[in-house]
């Protein structure tokens, strides 16, 4: 590839605080045949007027509203955006991220025609204080498994895909998703063999705070928890037809994912425990570990009369 474009496509909701920084980063590249792509899921705040302060002065920065036909959430945000896109390299970014000055420069040097996807490092900062708190994993001889585990991660910012590669695949994101969106396509990605390159330097930002989605899953929002069992549930299926991966250790740590979300909504005494409970029983069950599964109706049955007695359904 010689002096491709690169396409950088953000999904973003009420990030008016933020995303000015997110598309000042852009901008900053010392790489300038980019093109950036925002799609706004139904922002009630000034986002777009941010975004227009930018945008009428660099003819490379494209607004977009969700269409009504798209469902909300931002993975038909990113699907809408890829169709608006014209890059031969494509970047899907988060509107609270940041790229380091020489991101573009650094990543293209690494590209060329018959590679796939080339993954680079995140610096995971504190927002507030700026304060480094560690780089993502990104390399393993076992890429199912510890991606499916998440010993390794890419995050969703992290690749930027070959658009030849993206183009020949059914499905992008999958719109059903809220939590695990982009652990879901980094993993169906991957399941198609690309020829990746890695990049051991961190060239993106991501901000950690306390309105990250992220950090939904560790606040108990229960829609979150639901998609992250969707998720984990359809890859596990995908993967039924795949017999070159330890299929018991990404069984155990699903297993001990829907344990630790029983084990949480016993304590919050939340309504959903029961479809929580059955998640986790049945999964039990599917893999003939009855005692484990009786152990787990005792300890729920034990906890919800005495309240006590939880530890018996730790993962």
């Amino acid at each position: 590839m010689i002096n491709p474009l690169i396409s950088i496509i953000i999904p973003t909701y009420n990030r008016a605080l933020i995303i000015g920084d997110t598309i000042a980063s852009i901008m900053a590249q010392s790489y300038i045949n980019w093109e950036c792509i925002i799609v706004d899921d139904g922002s009630t705040d000034n986002t777009e007027e941010i975004i227009a302060s930018y945008s009428k002065n660099n003819p490379s920065i494209f607004y977009y509203k969700r269409p009504s036909t798209f469902p909300k959430g931002p993975n038909s945000c990113r699907n809408f955006g890829f169709s608006k896109s014209k890059g031969s390299i494509i970047n899907w970014f988060d509107s609270d991220d940041l790229y380091i000055p020489d991101a573009f420069q650094t990543m293209v040097a690494r590209f060329s025609d018959d590679v796939d996807v080339v993954v680079a490092k995140l610096e995971i900062v504190d927002l507030l204080t700026k304060r480094k708190i560690r780089e993502n994993i990104i390399e393993s001889n076992q890429i199912i498994e510890d991606y499916f585990t998440g010993r390794i991660s890419y995050y969703v910012s992290g690749p930027f895909w070959n658009r030849l590669f993206l183009e020949k695949q059914d499905l992008l994101f999958d719109e059903k998703l809220r939590n695990l969106d982009d652990w879901d396509f980094n993993m169906r990605m991957v399941l198609q063999n690309p020829k990746i390159v890695y990049l051991d330097k961190a060239l993106i930002q991501y901000q950690f705070h306390e309105n990250s989605l992220s950090q939904e899953i560790r606040k108990f929002n229960f829609e979150e928890i639901q998609s992250e069992i969707y998720a984990r549930e359809k890859m596990l299926n995908i993967l039924s037809s795949n017999s070159n991966f330890n299929k018991s250790m990404v069984t155990l740590f699903y297993r001990n994912r829907c344990k630790y979300f029983l084990k949480e909504a016993l304590l919050q005494k939340h309504p959903k425990k029961y479809y929580l409970l059955l998640k986790t029983v049945n999964l039990q069950f599917k893999n003939l570990q009855f005692k484990d599964a009786l152990k787990t109706v005792f300890g729920f049955t034990f906890f919800s009369v005495f309240n006590k007695g939880y530890k018996l359904i730790k993962p």
